[in-house]
Formats: structure tokens, C-alpha cells, sequence
């Protein structure tokens, strides 16, 4: 009995970073299928029904949010995992309401990705990178069975990552927030939220 690979959708204005994606996909031998902006993924959904898909939140034309949207009009079991080059609580706040699975924010590589959809276990498990089965997924899915971050989770990592891509300097990092410094430091202070 062989059971089909996964398929996802990359929906990405950046060609080069779209098919480093894609190729990295195709290496675990999952099914790909790219788009270059919105109106092109909902073209290509008429014909493919995938089971995960990565949007980029900033495109020409359609952005990822109305996107998401769309993509989970046609079909609600569609895993959304959206990426932006530009990180702000607003929007992950936003795509997370509307429906994504998971926000990150870019530079990403595939293992984030794959953490977002929690098939980081079953990946790594794979060192054959043969086909990854739906059964897989479900197995790793209950041996851990983690839960989405809360939104004030969600908030400490963005400002740890502001934090460390500022090289902790506390007054850049407040105004690539946009937040008082001294609001920064009190949000500092506190201990990191549970998931």
C-alpha cells in the first residue's frame, strides 16, 4: 500500500527565495506547486487541492491575508503557514484570527516550516527523505500534541527576535517595535508567558 506525499502551494513574489522553498520541499519529496501572487494561487487551486500552503503577507496585487482567506473558503483543512519580511503583532495577530496555522517571520528555512505545521518530528525521524504519509503525520501528531502559542507568547518571541536582531540594543529595538523604550524594558522585566 503506498500513500501519497503531501502537497503544498508557496505563494511568493521573491522567485529565487520561492524556488530555494520549493526545491527544499521537493527534496523530502513532497509535492509542490508555486505561485507568484494571489490571483495566480487561486487560479492554480481550481485545479490542485493541497493539504499546506506558505504565503507571503506582502505581494503586488493581493496580499496574504486576503489570500488566506480565499484559500480557506475553498477548503478549511488547508494548513496556512503565513511569512512577512516585515513582523508586527498587528498582522500575525491578524493571520492568526483569520486562519493561519502559524506566523513567522523571514529569514525562515524549511525547518521552521515544518515546526509551523508540527512535521519537524516526523521530518527529522526521515533521514531517507522518503515520502512523508499523512499517517506519519498523524502518529507524531499524538505522541506530541503541542499547543498554538497564546498571543502573549506569540508577542515575547517577536520582541526576542527584534531584540537579537538589534544586537540587544534596547533603544533600536523599541523603535523597529515602535514602542516607548521604557515600555520595552517593562515588557522585558517579565517572565516569558506559557504557551
Amino acid at each position: 500500500m503506498t500513500l501519497e506525499p503531501f502537497s503544498i502551494l508557496i505563494v511568493d513574489d521573491d522567485d529565487t527565495f520561492c524556488e530555494r522553498l520549493a526545491m527544499a520541499f521537493r527534496d523530502r519529496s513532497w509535492l509542490v506547486n508555486k505561485a507568484k501572487n494571489g490571483h495566480e494561487a487561486i487560479k492554480l487551486l481550481e485545479t490542485i487541492d493541497p493539504e499546506f500552503a506558505v504565503i507571503d503577507l506582502q505581494m503586488p496585487g493581493m496580499n496574504g491575508i486576503d489570500l488566506l482567506e480565499k484559500i480557506l473558503k475553498i477548503d478549511p483543512q488547508t494548513q496556512v503557514v503565513m511569512l512577512t519580511g516585515y513582523g508586527s503583532i498587528a498582522t500575525a495577530i491578524e493571520a492568526i484570527r483569520k486562519g493561519a496555522k502559524h506566523y513567522l517571520t523571514k529569514p525562515v528555512n524549511i525547518e521552521d516550516i515544518l515546526r509551523a505545521f508540527d512535521t519537524h518530528e516526523v521530518i527529522t525521524k526521515n533521514d531517507t527523505h522518503e515520502p512523508i504519509t499523512k499517517n506519519d503525520i498523524h502518529e507524531a501528531e499524538s505522541a506530541h500534541n503541542s499547543p498554538t502559542p497564546s498571543l502573549a507568547r506569540m508577542e515575547w518571541e517577536h520582541i526576542q527576535r527584534v531584540l537579537t536582531e538589534s544586537q540587544g540594543n534596547i533603544s533600536e529595538a523599541a523603535r523597529r517595535l515602535k514602542i516607548h523604550r521604557r515600555s520595552l524594558q517593562r515588557k522585558l522585566q517579565k517572565k516569558p508567558p506559557k504557551i
